[in-house]
């Protein structure tokens, strides 16, 4: 059974300095989370992996924002450049069997570079919905805003993923695509009431619930479910993720350095813990708060340690 802290880490340039070895050493964290600070070339990278996971002593975690378009922390010339999921939903538009064989080949291409640098845990595909005069935060890195077809690419860009040795994170859960505003800025606020999330936004989500895949929680106010606690921080939106959504998989936060969350790093780490995510995520690298966050953290849970272990071994499997 995994014994590691709940919380997932970015660190600070393309290796380890020493007081971020000795922190991390201490800390025992589940993996971390690569950013294009990180990033230089392909040997450089694959030394930074081995690193990270000699550190923590397992084949640990280790997360890439790797979604294609506009969101990829490898870029060319040492990567190939991967069109934006919107690209998939023009596709789909007139030939949906066209754009699910495409989306799949697309992911296994991605997956096979991230395999080749011992890269394991991709944060895509987003399940997002596009909706018309939402924030454009989501924007191109949406499959589109019909549920069938974007539960349909997502699953595919997903199994693209798992059979190429990769952990998909499906996000946001239990949707982004309605927020106004950047959550990395400012909280947005979602007052749609509760059918008209669940017949949307949370149908993709539900549809998704059986991939064996992680997810990914949306800084985001549902005044419908929980008019005062964002969904990370929300036990009321996490049991619904859990039991009407159906998601039993692996739950991280979003990052909680972001500005849509206005506690303590201490109380972020536990409120989301709390309110039942499996691991934190931290991503920007600042030690300060790290320290903060790593005091607000715990051991996983042994359910939390049963989900990482069990997608753990779909990988040994693919």
């Amino acid at each position: 059974m995994l014994k590691n802290n709940a919380v997932i880490f970015g660190f600070e340039g393309l290796s380890l300095n020493e007081n971020e070895k000795s922190f991390f050493k201490d800390q025992n964290p589940l993996g971390f989370i690569l950013f294009a600070r990180n990033i230089d070339n392909p040997d450089q990278v694959r030394k930074l992996v081995s690193d990270l996971k000699d550190l923590v002593g397992f084949d640990c975690p280790v997360l890439i924002d790797q979604e294609g378009g506009r969101v990829a922390r490898l870029k060319p010339p040492h990567w190939k450049k991967s069109p934006p999921m919107g690209d998939f939903a023009k596709i789909a538009e007139t030939d949906l069997d066209a754009a699910l064989r495409a989306t799949y080949d697309n992911a296994k291409i991605m997956a096979a570079e991230l395999v080749d640098l011992g890269i394991n845990v991709d944060c895509a595909p987003v399940c997002d919905l596009l909706f018309e005069g939402a924030h454009d935060i989501v924007g191109d890195r949406s499959f589109g805003s019909d549920v069938d077809i974007v539960s349909k690419l997502a699953a595919k860009t997903a199994q693209g993923l798992i059979d190429s040795g990769v952990i998909p994170v499906i996000k946001h859960i239990p949707g982004h695509g309605r927020a106004k505003s950047d959550s990395h800025l400012e909280l947005p606020v979602v007052d749609s009431p509760l059918d008209d999330l669940e017949n949307t936004d949370f149908a993709v989500f539900k549809n998704l619930a059986n991939l064996p895949a992680w997810a990914m929680t949306a800084h985001i106010l549902y005044t419908a479910i929980d008019d005062k606690q964002p969904a990370t921080l929300s036990y009321k939106v996490i049991d619904l993720i859990r039991n009407y959504i159906g998601f039993d998989g692996v739950l991280i936060s979003d990052d909680l350095s972001m500005k849509a969350l206005q506690d303590s790093f201490k109380e972020r780490a536990q409120k989301s813990i709390a309110a039942g995510c499996d691991v934190v995520l931290h991503c920007n690298g600042n030690m300060d708060e790290m320290i903060q966050v790593a005091s607000g953290v715990v051991e996983l849970s042994q359910e939390a340690a049963k989900r990482v272990e069990r997608s753990l071994n779909i990988l040994k499997v693919a």
